[in-house]
């Protein structure tokens, strides 16, 4: 087995910029929170983050995090704002408005409004003082619940807790199942560096939700766990199968691999271990996770 070569990151002795780009582009893509605030004089604010997530749903919350200025210490004017008014609106940010969203990303000045500056249209709220941005396929209604600090360096962090008061979300993003379609959101995701990323069709696919016990991995035979020909990803189908496979599953499997001349026609029984692999690879690429099963698994 080849040895596998690490290099250490230790925070305490890395610099900022460094371990900033390290934290970055390990934990993407990010969900970006458009977030719009109002300060005690009614000037309104407009800027995007990325340390952004839903997590809660009873109550809903959500969270996103200011961080202070990697290159002043300065804290951002979203913190300030929400220390003083505490509401929030976050807007989703869909590709089709992403160029402007990087226009209101640049250091402005204190009481310039970013929706001048980068040509969004503010939209009254219902329930907060903050405006919505027009643009938005989705705009939160918040307030804020709770704040917690890390530091006061550049690059510390400003946790804000947000619950959700109210959602606007634009019908045109809805599917016929009256549930929000991905690609219709086309929302963009934040990388690391100065890379972004879409919901591409032929990057995105579905994993089965299991919601009762799997056969799970310590379950499997010796010799499809220490396989060298199913991957890692494979070896989690074969996991993650809800009750064994069946008997009748296994002729389907020899039916379909003969019929698409997947193996010679021998007698599957006198089929070595890494042959039956092989075909069962092939039978999970053609998305016959179950019957892959019965031909490793019986």
């Amino acid at each position: 087995m080849t040895e596998t070569k690490y290099i250490e990151i230790d925070p305490a002795n890395t610099p900022l910029p460094q371990l900033h780009q390290f934290l970055l582009g390990s934990v993407s893509p990010r969900p970006i929170c458009f977030a719009s605030t109002i300060d005690l004089e009614g000037r309104p604010n407009l800027a995007p983050f990325s340390f952004f997530n839903v997590v809660s749903a009873n109550p809903p919350v959500v969270v996103f995090s200011p961080n202070n200025s990697g290159r002043d210490g300065n804290p951002k004017q979203t913190y300030l704002n929400a220390k003083a008014v505490p509401e929030v609106v976050v807007n989703v940010v869909s590709y089709s408005m992403v160029e402007q969203m990087n226009v209101a990303a640049a250091p402005w000045e204190h009481g310039v409004s970013e929706f001048e500056k980068a040509g969004f249209t503010p939209v009254a709220s219902e329930l907060v003082k903050p405006f919505r941005v027009a643009e938005s396929p989705v705009q939160i209604e918040c307030k804020v619940i709770d704040i917690k600090e890390f530091g006061d360096g550049g690059g510390s962090g400003k946790l804000i807790m947000a619950q959700v008061l109210k959602m606007h979300v634009k019908a045109s993003v809805l599917g016929d199942d009256g549930k929000i379609d991905p690609f219709k959101m086309n929302l963009v995701g934040r990388m690391g560096g100065s890379w972004y990323c879409l919901p591409d069709r032929d990057s995105m696919f579905e994993l089965s939700q299991p919601m009762q016990h799997t056969i799970g991995y310590d379950a499997l035979p010796a010799s499809v766990r220490e396989s060298e020909i199913l991957t890692a990803n494979q070896l989690g189908q074969l996991s993650g199968l809800l009750g064994w496979p069946t008997d009748d599953e296994k002729l389907a499997a020899i039916d379909f691999l003969e019929t698409h001349q997947l193996i010679d026609g021998k007698e599957v029984h006198a089929m070595s271990e890494s042959a039956k692999q092989t075909a069962a690879v092939a039978l999970m690429l053609h998305n016959r996770v179950r019957e892959a099963a019965a031909l490793l698994l019986l």
